[in-house]
């Protein structure tokens, strides 16, 4: 069996689009000709405000549903999902991840085929069809003070510069990773009962590369399989609160770095944080004074460009602030 935990916060209409993909998926993976896949889809609500308890209970009554008074995070959501799943395997999926074709079949299909994997994800796409880096190492200093600096960005080719984010790889082969982005992430039972579920201390974000970084010591391999495909929004939930957003972002980096690399290292990571910090936000005049013509002009594409610099300097702006106390 397979048990698919959808975590929604005020995304009801991200969540329904997210559930027809589903049943079309299944019904086309009986179509491929394997059989019937026995599937249970449980959606943790986390306070929702917005009618999507409603809408799930007038218009998906098959699914189960849990009911959070609040917000009580991605990865504890997660956990009262796993506690009540009774699948082999177990797909976390997020609201803004609608799955393509017979991608859920397959996925199982992996996993039945390979016994070493502890878990899987899919190839994912943006929106518009562009394809989505979803798999990358594990974070370190290194890596991260490349993205600092934006060397990443500059030589996204290098296998020493785009490491983390694996950009030098065209993602068009079966590779085990290190990580595989929980948009979309099916992970076996046996290596949810020997690591664990989610670390709640992780209120978002970085809970699927802690979980990662525990299969992989444990012995698991996880894969990442591009003959199954989902398209991936990004930012489904987080597009409503920008600033906050940049801020868990890099607390839960930090909590990540604490947890498995030390005190030192962590240390040693702010410090690469501030540097990435003044380095966005030395950028702003040069951008503002780039798109003024445009602007001026009243073309779209620029200000819409303007708007997101400008939301992502009051982020960086915040986290600057906020670092100490991290």
């Amino acid at each position: 069996m397979l048990s698919i935990i959808i975590v929604s916060w005020n995304t009801r209409d991200l969540l329904a689009t997210c559930l027809e993909s589903i049943f079309h998926s299944l019904s086309l993976g009986q179509q491929e000709g394997s059989g019937e896949l026995p599937t249970e889809v449980i959606v943790v609500d986390n306070g929702s405000t917005d009618g999507t308890v409603e809408m799930l209970r007038r218009d998906y009554p098959g699914v189960r549903l849990v009911e959070n008074r609040e917000n009580v995070g991605f990865a504890r959501a997660n956990n009262q999902g796993i506690a009540l799943s009774r699948g082999r395997y177990v797909l976390w999926l997020n609201t803004d991840a609608f799955v393509r074709g017979p991608a859920l079949v397959r996925l199982v299909r992996f996993m039945e085929e390979h016994p070493e994997a502890g878990a899987a994800g899919p190839r994912l796409y943006f929106g518009d069809g562009t394809l989505q880096h979803s798999c990358s190492s594990f974070p370190t200093l290194t890596t991260e003070l490349y993205g600092a600096v934006g060397l990443d960005r500059l030589f996204p080719r290098s296998r020493t510069f785009g490491k983390y984010r694996m950009t030098y790889w065209d993602m068009r082969d079966v590779r085990a990773v290190d990580v595989v982005m929980g948009a979309c992430l099916m992970a076996r039972r046996e290596a949810l009962q020997q690591v664990g579920g989610l670390d709640e201390r992780f209120f978002m974000y970085s809970e699927e590369v802690d979980w990662c970084y525990r299969v992989r010591q444990a012995g698991w391999r996880i894969y990442f399989v591009p003959d199954t495909e989902v398209i991936h929004l990004w930012g489904g939930t987080s597009r409503t609160l920008p600033v906050q957003t940049v801020v868990q972002l890099y607390h839960s980096r930090l909590l990540f770095f604490r947890k498995h690399y030390g005190l030192a290292a962590t240390t040693a990571y702010k410090a690469v944080l501030a540097l990435a910090c003044a380095v966005r936000l030395a950028g702003l005049p040069v951008v503002l004074l780039a798109t003024l013509p445009a602007m001026l002009l009243r073309r779209a594409p620029a200000e819409a460009r303007l708007q997101r610099f400008l939301v992502k300097g009051a982020g960086y702006r915040s986290l600057l602030w906020a670092l100490p106390s991290l």
